[in-house]
């Protein structure tokens, strides 16, 4: 945040600027900043037990004409507010199309549940993911899940390009999400992320221009390729998904 006016937020680390990883990032303005506030002097409080309590830290925004926008925070601190309720509620109410982004994806029993149903009901589901991956075991057990996907109907791109560190989903072409959350059990029980949430047509459509320019920079798996893949691999997988609520 900066003088309490504009906030950033999404899945850009704080690393060396040649990294080649590709992240997205939203910069917002107008009250919901001061959501993003109240969730730093939460965090401030855990850390420090300071209490950020300054008044000009929380100035008072008249909304204006704006888009309709909400923070929501999730971890261990928020038992109930998890982003895993969000995404699996809006698959649920998905009634033509949704795009998943994320770098690392082993999902609870009830986001599959929500694909695959998703799916069942005519709705077009895809799932983005990185070809590179920079953690071994998490991407192993990542793809120990590509089987049933796809055999469900769900179609995944593999993004060749880079590293692909994105991090969120398009519901029907008028919510978007964007934030710091994986799509894993580890960022939806252990980590403390924050996602916005944007219930606006505009906004979703120039998300979705990013979402077709990945579609085009990616291979787009098929069952009969990834069927054909080498036993020792498949072990592997199936080992590490053992280990996925640990991931």
């Amino acid at each position: 945040m900066i003088d309490s006016r504009i906030g950033y937020a999404g899945s850009q680390n704080i690393v060396d600027a040649n990294t080649t990883n590709e992240e997205l990032v939203a910069r917002i303005t107008g009250p919901v900043v001061l959501e993003l506030q109240a969730v730093f002097a939460a965090d401030w409080f855990l850390e420090t037990e300071e209490v950020l309590d300054i008044a000009g830290l929380f100035p008072h925004h008249h909304p204006g004409a704006g888009v309709v926008a909400q923070v929501l925070p999730s971890g261990p601190d928020y038992p109930t507010a998890g982003v895993s309720h969000l995404m699996v509620g809006l698959i649920h109410g998905a009634r033509e199309r949704v795009v998943i982004t994320t770098p690392y994806f082993i999902p609870d029993e009830a986001l599959l549940r929500a694909l695959q149903a998703a799916v069942l009901r005519g709705v077009e589901v895809h799932l983005v993911v990185s070809r590179q991956v920079d953690q071994i075991l998490v991407g192993f057990a990542q793809r120990s899940y590509y089987e049933e996907l796809l055999e469900a109907g769900i179609q995944i791109h593999l993004y060749r390009s880079r590293l692909l560190h994105a991090k969120h989903f398009s519901i029907d072409g008028e919510i978007t999400q964007i934030g710091s959350s994986n799509v894993d059990i580890r960022s939806f029980l252990l980590n403390a992320e924050v996602s916005l949430i944007f219930y606006d047509k505009d906004i979703t459509a120039r998300l979705l221009l990013e979402q077709e320019r990945y579609f085009a920079s990616s291979d787009l798996l098929t069952f009969p390729l990834w069927r054909g893949r080498f036993f020792g691999i498949k072990v592997c997988e199936n080992l590490a998904r053992l280990m996925s609520p640990l991931l």
